[in-house]
């Protein structure tokens, strides 16, 4: 407060003298006189000498107290005159109070606050603010905490304003408990900040103007991180957007939400030295929230900090659109032309005579990693020849040959490089050349696996004309020792022998179907699978065919889809997978088999090109072994390539997995890292059944099992141009009770068709035969006998040869080889 303000402070923290202590000093001296009265004369003057010599003392002690400040009259507590007067003129307003809030202090502030005159008109804190609810909830928590001995701030709105300072006031009052002689007081001090908050609410109001004025402006401004996020976009922007700021929100918002993906790369891909301050002008088109364009040109300032990152862009943005404000028709065709560059596909930039890139498209920037930025176009590709031609375009030669070159930031992108010179007295600003670029990295991806594909193909015709010759001498071998142990009894001497060689044919046979099997050849026996299930029963062997050192894991995904493969195949697949892994951790490790639904709309999140979109069941088989090198990964499914010792592998085990998935129309993906491990993904298309295919199954369910008849009567025609191959399957056929006619040929089959004027009950022929193959002898004995029950046998698969039939055409299978059992089956079945 000012020396002129008339109130003063109200001080009542000192106590009085109390009259009390002076009556008890004189009542002693009295009391002392008197006593002095009955002691003897002898002994009464020198104790009166010493009483009085004992007073004086004291008084001269008193007086040199009282001069050097040691003792004062004033009051009970010794006072710091300096703190009162500072106290007494605070601009804030101070108050003390006792017990039940009797007031021991209050300043010149306070009083003033309080519009007291004397202290009869003091009110205290809790009695000087009340009014409006909040008020009121203020000050109780305030002196709630100062009883709790806990400090507080606490801002209130009083209508009127105190004293009649206004309409309204905002007072700042805080509390806190303080000692006084050894019992609790508490101190409150108390804040006009009326004037702070109408300069606050002024402010606010401007800057509310301002974001107003901004908003509405003629033109859109924006700004962005170094991450494309938008903090803060404006309502004119917005609109021209066709965003809901209300709804939306600015800080939700993304560069790749607003700018087209040519734009975005174009400013993301502005850099700067530490401290610099770019300002960019640009020709781009921004995108709607329906997807259409809007052409803009972009006046774009980013500020760099000292280690080079960028901060938020301050960007104006006009339209360039047909007819709007911002349109500058002098510069349209610029502006269209800019648009343009920046939209093409093609990656375009020009360099001066070091290489160095001095401009460029958004799809050039998009060549580079968005963390760094090469300065020269030998720092961006890699390719042997590239010098060389940089050099003669240089020296002015127009007719360099295009290079194919890879990203040196990542080599397995690669690009097609065009250079081409800038003519004389075009060179400004020191372009030497122009770079047309064209990235080529998914061309060359598919023409590597249309290579693939193709080496796959023939090296599995191969295997498959292997298999089909060598099927028919297994087939010979196992009819011959089926014949030969009928003949000898089991204590035989000969007899292990003939079971030896059986049973070593049969080996052969499963080498032949999965030979069969890469070439996708073999025979299936589709069924509706529940993957699940299938799992589960095979888990006790995947735990034998694992070492005691691996840990099998198995997790099924829930209600996973069904799927059309053959059972014993697929099982198959999973253990051969199981052995590969098994073999890869020789110091054991973790085996994991994972199952679950891959939707349609997920596929694409997988990145792999071969795949196409659709509901498929993902088997995944993933070990954490030593992994496959990069170099063997594109041979793997190769027929006997191994990378086992001599005599630890056939090379069949992968090829037979890629069959056998692809024969069921699935695909096969294996991703390795050297060291930690391989993870083969499987992926079989999901089945809908029909209802025939239920019904079906509902039949067979329900079909009655009946005891197995191998004994038959019947005239058989048997078509087989191998020798060997015919004769043990006439005598087969014969010992069971058939008449079987024997025909080396096609051709040779149809004349004894004709002789006995087709009465024939079956026909049982081989598929690829010289002269007339199967398909082909079907489609005569069908003209001479529509009726006519016919039986292939073939090494190859049912569908190998099922394209070359008739749609809908009837007939039976049987693959080889097989057994006599497996042959009187058959032909029962299909005279039945």
């Amino acid at each position: 407060m000012s020396a002129s303000t008339a109130t003063t402070a109200i001080d009542r923290s000192d106590r009085p003298g109390h009259v009390g202590i002076i009556l008890l000093v004189a009542g002693l001296l009295v009391g002392a006189a008197i006593a002095l009265g009955f002691i003897a004369n002898e002994w009464a003057q020198p104790l009166i000498l010493g009483l009085l010599g004992l007073l004086s003392v004291i008084g001269v002690f008193s007086l040199f107290a009282f001069a050097i400040g040691v003792v004062q009259f004033s009051g009970r507590a010794a006072r710091n005159d300096l703190t009162k007067t500072i106290v007494d003129g605070a601009e804030d307003g101070l108050v003390v109070t006792e017990g039940d809030n009797r007031i021991l202090y209050a300043n010149e502030a306070y009083l003033a606050l309080a519009g007291a005159r004397n202290a009869s008109e003091i009110a205290p804190v809790e009695r000087l603010f009340k009014g409006r609810a909040e008020v009121s909830e203020a000050i109780y928590r305030l002196a709630t905490a100062a009883r709790g001995g806990r400090r507080l701030s606490e801002e209130v709105r009083l209508e009127p304003a105190l004293s009649g300072g206004g309409a309204v006031g905002w007072y700042r009052i805080r509390v806190t408990q303080i000692m006084r002689a050894g019992r609790p007081a508490t101190l409150w001090a108390v804040s006009d900040i009326t004037p702070e908050r109408e300069r606050q609410e002024n402010a606010f109001q401007e800057l509310q103007h301002a974001i107003d004025y901004l908003d509405h402006a003629p033109a859109g401004f924006l700004s962005m991180n170094a991450d494309g996020e938008v903090p803060y976009l404006n309502a004119t922007l917005a609109g021209w957007l066709d965003y809901d700021l209300a709804r939306f929100g600015s800080g939700g918002l993304h560069l790749d939400d607003i700018a087209s993906p040519s734009a975005a790369a174009l400013i993301q891909a502005i850099r700067g030295q530490p401290g610099d301050v770019r300002i960019e002008v640009l020709d781009v088109d921004l995108r709607r929230r329906n997807g259409a364009s809007l052409p803009v040109r972009l006046h774009h300032q980013v500020a760099f900090d000292q280690e080079g990152r960028a901060g938020a862009s301050r960007t104006l943005v006009l339209n360039r659109a047909a007819g709007e404000a911002g349109a500058d028709e002098r510069s349209d065709a610029e502006a269209r032309f800019a648009r343009f560059f920046h939209a093409t596909p093609m990656a375009i930039a020009t360099v001066d005579r070091s290489g160095a890139i001095l401009r460029s498209n958004a799809a050039f920037t998009r060549l580079a990693p968005r963390d760094s930025r090469p300065a020269t176009i030998r720092e961006l590709f890699a390719g042997a020849d590239l010098d060389a031609a940089f050099d003669g375009v240089l020296a002015g030669r127009g007719d360099v040959a295009p290079l194919d070159v890879s990203l040196s930031a990542d080599e397995t992108r690669s690009a097609r490089l065009y250079l081409s010179p800038v003519a004389a007295g075009e060179d400004g600003d020191g372009e030497s050349a122009i770079v047309y670029v064209l990235e080529t990295t998914a061309e060359r991806k598919l023409r590597d696996n249309m290579d693939q594909a193709g080496k796959m193909q023939a090296v599995g015709q191969l295997a498959g004309g292997i298999a089909h010759d060598f099927n028919n001498v297994l087939q010979v071998i196992i009819n011959a020792s089926e014949f030969l142990l009928a003949s000898h009894k089991p204590t035989d001497p000969s007899f292990p022998d003939i079971m030896q060689i059986k049973q070593n044919a049969y080996r052969a046979a499963a080498l032949v179907r999965q030979l069969l099997a890469f070439s996708r050849r073999q025979t299936l026996r589709p069924q509706v699978l529940a993957l699940g299930d299938v799992l589960s029963d095979l888990s006790l062997m995947l735990k034998r065919v694992v070492a005691d050192k691996i840990m099998l894991d198995v997790r099924q995904g829930r209600d996973l889809w069904p799927v059309k493969a053959d059972l014993g195949q697929l099982e198959q697949v999973v253990v051969n997978l199981a052995v590969n892994a098994r073999d890869a951790m020789p110091d054991g490790g973790k085996l994991q088999v994972r199952t679950r639904n891959v939707p349609a709309a997920e596929v694409p999140e997988f990145r792999l090109t071969a795949l196409p979109e659709a509901d498929y069941v993902l088997l995944e088989v993933e070990d954490s072994g030593t992994g496959i090198p990069a170099e063997h990964l594109e041979k793997i499914f190769e027929p006997f390539f191994t990378t086992k010792e001599v005599g630890k592998g056939t090379g069949l085990g992968l090829s037979m997995v890629y069959g056998i998935v692809k024969q069921t129309g699935g695909f096969v993906f294996c991703d390795s890292v050297l060291g930690r491990g391989t993870n083969f993904r499987i992926f079989l298309p999901r089945h809908v059944p029909t209802d025939e295919e239920i019904a079906s199954e509902n039949a067979v369910r329900e079909a009655p099992k009946k005891a197995a008849d191998h004994t038959g009567a019947g005239v058989i025609l048997l078509v087989e141009d191998e020798d060997a191959v015919r004769a043990l399957n006439a005598r087969m056929l014969v010992s069971r009770g058939y008449t079987v006619h024997e025909a080396a040929s096609g051709v040779e089959a149809l004349d004894i068709f004709t002789r006995h004027d087709g009465q024939v009950d079956l026909v049982i022929s081989d598929v690829v035969m010289p002269e007339m193959d199967g398909p082909t002898l079907l489609g005569e004995l069908r003209k001479r006998n529509p009726q006519t029950k016919v039986v292939f046998v073939s090494g190859y698969a049912e569908e190998a040869f099922r394209k070359n039939l008739p749609e809908g055409e009837d007939f039976h299978f049987l693959p080889k080889p097989f057994t006599m059992k497996q042959l009187v089956e058959t032909a029962k079945a299909a005279m039945g």
